[in-house]
């Protein structure tokens, strides 16, 4: 790691010591914030990610729109919210957010999908993904039909399976690197501190809190109410939604293909991605958007060459990207990634010699200056204060949860390659896991290796598409580990969030599929009346085309556009430019924002991204220092609140008009 990106990282590490005692922040007052976030937040949320993309923006603040709501209504109430309380309220957040539910949306578009059906893909489409096309039109825009209740009882049971894989093997590794080995989580302490500087008494009120969140509020107020509410409320009564700003963005792909041949260009108006790059790592945006120059000078010359050969002028831009994705970037790509991945796995060597050399031990010398024995009782040993329970429980839920999974897909599709999976479990996944944590501890970066399942299922010989929607996952528990670290930083224990998942997986079912609803009788899904995912949802239907059509009978597309040469260049790309800024101690962290800005999907986001980089870097960090970091956290909870609220006005006005249009007519 560079001295550059060690400074880097360095403005995210505010570290922090657990309290001395540990509580419970289950109450009924979190209970009531589990309603809100099922019945107000996630609407929201779903409407946003459907009409703009924003549901990104709501989604990684509405943690601290949610506490700040609760905070400010309990002190109205002439009470105080707990730091523990806090913390539930933070980590309920983040799983309501999460609508498993709106995945049947794309289900039921990609089954209908003209570019699955004209590869056959379509037909072969397993009931309990989603019905047959002709089902679905025959009954019409509803979920509520006896051809739809395989797929939600599938969904249904895959959130509470996943809800209890929470304490499998991510809290083993979470008790392995926090506990064992004492890794310092650099980037746990600045959620920890986001929620205890939220936990305020009379005595240590800080007034800054409502008057940036305030702020935020009214720019997401004024932005969604052009943005959002006026598209949304016109659409509601006119054949076509009026848009005073272009969503998603504004596509110049065709206007540049002289100057540019081959190169998809856009540009977008999401105040909220200016937002963000005043607060992401600097020069994490500027790799990204070295990658998206690079990319305006690589394609012309890669179709002089006759290698981009499936592009034409007259494409826009989401034919532009698949395109190129199936001449060059699809192999590219994933050996950009795979470099990334050495290069992540070389971070946790790296990391582990210099800590080493800092502090005197040679090489060979284990992480622990402890005997084994030591730390393997300190393992085993559970922490009574924190609620710690036994880790081999935990393995016995890995254990558990793996198996079901193999199996269940076993039974869904015949032929299933469950060796592969029995594999992954015992070996690949607990190795892969681990190095993640390990790197999250150390740097507060991941590690994943990219394409296992398509691999897999390409390489064990089975034939057809059915395989592809097996709900046998090939997870990464790596991340886990810093949830349960925040969760020790803010002294709770963890039968709060044991309660928690008890409350909140009934209201996370049933708000999901209630919304998911809705929002299919509002308007067809993709349609005019959700711009984002009418343009984006096309590109990914083609996609995931792509990749299903290895497994299929006779021709591959797939096959076709997968070229190793083009692959091992990228490999060699990345391994070589990573060793350019190690020699030269320049920030590594420009790769990691290179991969995003050559994936070519977000060409236009990441411009404004690199607007608010350099304002956020040279001009508002140089007036109020670091601590802008603190303060924007609380800028983007208030402007994606006053963007949820935007959008759920919108939702009730929309919902309003189609009830009473048959009543007019």
């Amino acid at each position: 790691m560079s001295r550059a990106e060690d400074r880097e990282l360095e403005r995210y590490r505010n570290l922090m010591l657990p309290p001395e005692t540990y509580e419970d922040g289950f109450t009924w007052k979190t209970a009531l914030g589990a309603l809100f976030l099922g019945f107000v937040m996630m609407p929201a949320s779903m409407y946003l990610a459907l009409f703009a993309g924003s549901g990104a923006h709501i989604g990684a603040a509405a943690r601290w729109v949610t506490i700040i709501i609760f905070a400010e209504i309990a002190r109205r109430s002439l009470k105080e919210l707990r730091m523990q309380e806090v913390y539930v309220l933070y980590y309920m957040a983040g799983l309501t957010l999460a609508s498993p539910f709106q995945g049947l949306l794309w289900n039921q578009y990609y089954v209908q999908s003209e570019y699955a059906r004209a590869m056959g893909i379509a037909q072969e489409i397993p009931p309990w993904f989603a019905p047959p096309a002709e089902q679905i039109e025959a009954a019409g825009r509803t979920f509520f039909t006896r051809a739809w209740l395989p797929p939600i009882l599938l969904t249904s049971l895959a959130v509470i399976i996943h809800k209890v894989d929470h304490y499998g093997l991510g809290y083993v590794l979470y008790r392995i690197t926090n506990d064992v080995e004492k890794l310092p989580f650099p980037f746990a302490p600045v959620d920890a501190s986001g929620i205890t500087a939220l936990t305020e008494s009379k005595e240590n009120r800080q007034p800054w809190r409502w008057r940036w969140f305030s702020i935020g509020g009214m720019l997401g107020l004024a932005f969604g109410f052009f943005y959002i509410g006026i598209p949304a409320v016109t659409g509601a009564f006119l054949a076509k939604p009026i848009r005073l700003i272009p969503i998603p963005w504004v596509d110049f792909t065709e206007q540049f293909s002289r100057l540019f041949p081959a190169t998809p260009i856009n540009l977008t108006f999401d105040l909220g991605a200016f937002l963000l790059g005043t607060v992401m790592p600097f020069w994490a945006v500027i790799g990204g958007i070295l990658g998206v120059i690079f990319t305006m000078f690589l394609n012309p010359f890669l179709y002089a060459r006759g290698i981009l050969t499936n592009w034409t002028p007259q494409m826009q831009f989401i034919d532009a990207v698949f395109s190129n994705s199936v001449d060059f970037y699809l192999s590219f790509s994933v050996g950009l990634t795979i470099a990334v991945t050495l290069i992540s796995f070389w971070k946790i060597v790296e990391t582990l010699i210099r800590k080493r050399r800092e502090k005197g031990m040679p090489a060979a010398t284990p992480v622990s200056a402890e005997p084994e024995m030591s730390a393997w009782r300190r393992l085993v040993t559970n922490n009574v204060k924190r609620g710690d329970f036994s880790i081999f429980i935990a393995l016995g839920i890995y254990l558990f949860t793996s198996a079901f999974w193999i199996i269940l897909s076993t039974v869904l599709v015949p032929g299933f390659p469950w060796p592969f999976f029995v594999f992954y479990a015992v070996v690949y996944t607990p190795l892969i896991s681990y190095a993640s944590a390990k790197l999250e501890g150390l740097c507060g970066q991941s590690v994943t290796i990219p394409l296992i399942r398509e691999a897999t299922y390409i390489l064990s010989g089975y034939r057809g598409v059915r395989i592809w929607f097996a709900p046998a996952p090939i997870p990464n528990y790596g991340f886990a580990a810093k949830e349960f670290r925040v969760m020790e930083l803010c002294g709770t224990k963890i039968i709060s969030q044991i309660k928690t998942q008890l409350v909140v997986i009934p209201i996370i079912i049933i708000a999901s599929l209630i919304f998911s609803q809705v929002l299919w009788q509002m308007a067809p899904v993709p349609s005019e009346a959700y711009p984002f995912a009418q343009v984006m949802w096309d590109l990914q239907a083609k996609n995931a085309s792509l990749t299903y059509s290895a497994t299929m009978e006779g021709g591959s597309l797939f096959m076709e556009a997968w070229k190793w040469r083009w692959f091992f260049t990228g490999t060699g790309s990345g391994l070589l430019a990573y060793a350019f800024l190690s020699i030269f101690h320049l920030p590594t962290l420009l790769i990691f924002g290179m991969v995003r800005g050559l994936g070519e999907s977000y060409p236009g986001a990441l411009i404004l991204q690199m607007c608010g980089a350099l304002v956020g870097r040279f001009y508002i960090r140089r007036r109020i220092g670091d601590v802008w970091l603190k303060y924007a956290t609380v800028l983007m909870a208030g402007f994606s609140c006053g963007m949820g609220l935007m959008a759920m006005v919108s939702i009730a006005i929309t919902i309003l008009t189609k009830m009473i249009a048959p009543l007019l007519y």
